[in-house]
């Protein structure tokens, strides 16, 4: 609310100067005949765009010889949209480091502003978190969730069992305290442990208090494929979440993992949007790639083996038959061995080859193959487990927006925005420019609550990117995940100049955002 005033007394004292004709007013920044994309998913208008500090003073068509900027940019021939907003990634430790807290890859990609600790596992120190972002500044904007998988394992460890009255107060009160800190709200990961051992009764009681303190709720929901209740059900816990507790609801990365599940998208939509009909604020997000990422032990090990002491499971002779023969119906689900990638540099024995391939050099079969990478560390792997048919279907619903998931050895977290313009914009025309600028502007803002940010707009922050449609090119393989996107000309981030003729100047001009406090 404080922002918003501030906001409406800047741009009132600005025309008040501006309807003087006896001087020019000063901006900082002046965009001249860019076609602008606002962020609505209207069709661009060629306009001029002032900037002030760090917000977005004038916006149109006229005006502008009553303005003198300290430095003009001629944009003609390129298009101006909001800096996206990607709502799914997994970047916190980056953000807190030193070495990679620019977030270039993600500036590199036209990318303003993350939401992160999603899955569960966003840390629970939130304002220590923001505190040090704060005196250490960030590349990007940031939003912090927190994970109820952080918070159940904090008080339960990793317990398979149900919370008694004590725990379940011990997990509301760091929830408590994570929101009114700045968390926009909490993510769960329904699939992974400790989340998975949570039943549907805990999240939507940890929901109803996310939803009392304002946020949201985020959710990698229980089964993407037929592990366990199967990919409908899971739809189904995650809207009942969302009727029960009366918060909004967004499921991440949304799909359809598997050959089990394959074609399922029709019927998923249909759930989906059955429960906005009845009144339930439901929403999804979407990366733009085939493989999925995780680790190698998430994609085959089933779930209760992870209860209380893992690797004692794992060793476990009595055990060990069962686990194996589940972790070959997993392969099965997720297509087989060759369509396991190892994704982890640091594992050189590993790194680019196939499940496939490996365990043909080591003369192994497939599963004990498998079983020994995981007892060795394990790895990370692109999983390629989806169909064109359903990613295209889940794309073009208004009420799914884009996403990086962006984790270390998927190309994903340096291509997701290009390659979506690149690939389903230009190439096979799944989208129209203006409906993925959308999807990753003015939509996340509005779902995720990130005030006054995702269009372009006067007297919201200057988080603008300049680019020709052309020139836009993700560049990241899985063979080559880090390699950094092209195209993006000139970027703002809170009206400081990011990226100026397509080269980082260094600039840390993010900043940590504050549910509530922006």
């Amino acid at each position: 609310m404080h922002q918003k005033r501030y906001s409406l007394i800047l741009i009132f004292s600005f025309w008040a100067l501006l309807a003087c004709d006896s001087q020019l007013q000063e901006i900082d920044i002046l965009i001249k005949g860019a076609f602008v994309h606002i962020g609505n998913g209207e069709a661009p208008s060629q306009m001029d765009v002032g900037v002030l500090g760090e917000r977005i003073v004038f916006v149109g068509k006229n005006g502008v010889e009553k303005l003198k900027a300290k430095k003009v940019i001629e944009a003609e021939g390129y298009l101006l949209s909001p800096g996206f907003i990607d709502v799914h990634t997994h970047s916190i430790d980056d953000l807190l480091s030193e070495k990679a807290k620019s977030n270039l890859n993600f500036l590199k990609q036209g990318v303003t502003t993350l939401v992160t600790g999603n899955d569960g596992g966003g840390k629970i120190n939130v304002g220590q978190m923001l505190a040090k972002m704060d005196t250490e500044g960030i590349g990007t904007n940031a939003a912090l969730m927190v994970g109820h998988g952080q918070i159940r394992k904090q008080v339960m460890d990793m317990s398979d069992a149900e919370p008694t009255v004590a725990e379940m107060d011990q997990m509301k009160n760091i929830l408590s305290q994570a929101m009114e800190e700045g968390a926009f709200g909490m993510s769960t990961g329904l699939y992974y442990t400790p989340g998975n051992f949570a039943k549907t009764d805990e999240v939507i009681e940890l929901a109803k208090l996310a939803k009392e303190k304002g946020g949201i709720y985020d959710s990698h929901i229980r089964d993407e494929s037929s592990y366990s209740i199967g990919l409908l059900e899971a739809i189904k816990e995650a809207i009942e979440i969302g009727r029960q507790s009366g918060i909004h609801i967004n499921i991440s990365h949304i799909k359809a993992l598997g050959v089990d599940v394959w074609g399922k998208s029709e019927e998923i939509i249909g759930l989906i949007e059955s429960a906005q009909q009845e009144g339930i604020s439901i929403s999804a997000d979407q990366y733009p790639y085939r493989a999925s990422g995780t680790s190698i032990t998430n994609a085959l090990v089933s779930r209760w083996v992870f209860a209380d002491d893992f690797e004692a499971n794992m060793k476990n002779s009595e055990l060990l038959p069962r686990i194996k023969e589940e972790m070959a119906d997993n392969l099965r689900r997720r297509g087989g061995p060759d369509a396991l990638l190892f994704t982890d540099v640091k594992k050189k024995d590993l790194y680019g080859k196939t499940l496939e391939e490996v365990a043909e050099e080591r003369g192994q079969a497939i599963i004990p193959a498998a079983y020994l990478i995981i007892m060795s560390g394990g790895s990370r792997v692109a999983s390629f487990n989806m169909k064109p048919e359903d990613m295209h279907n889940f794309m073009q619903q208004d009420w799914v927006m884009t996403s990086s998931d962006g984790s270390t050895g998927h190309p994903r977290k340096f291509g997701s925005f290009p390659k979506k313009i690149r690939e389903f914009v230009k190439e096979k025309k799944v989208l129209s420019l203006e409906e993925m600028i959308r999807k990753s502007t003015s939509l996340p803002a509005q779902i995720f609550q990130i005030q006054e940010r995702g269009e372009i707009k006067e007297g919201y922050f200057a988080d603008m990117i300049l680019f020709k449609l052309e020139e836009i090119q993700d560049k990241a393989t899985y063979a080559k995940p880090d390699i950094l996107a092209e195209g993006i000309w000139t970027l703002l981030i809170n009206g400081e100049i990011a990226i100026e003729k397509g080269k980082y100047t260094n600039t840390l001009g993010g900043k940590p955002l504050r549910m509530n406090k922006q």
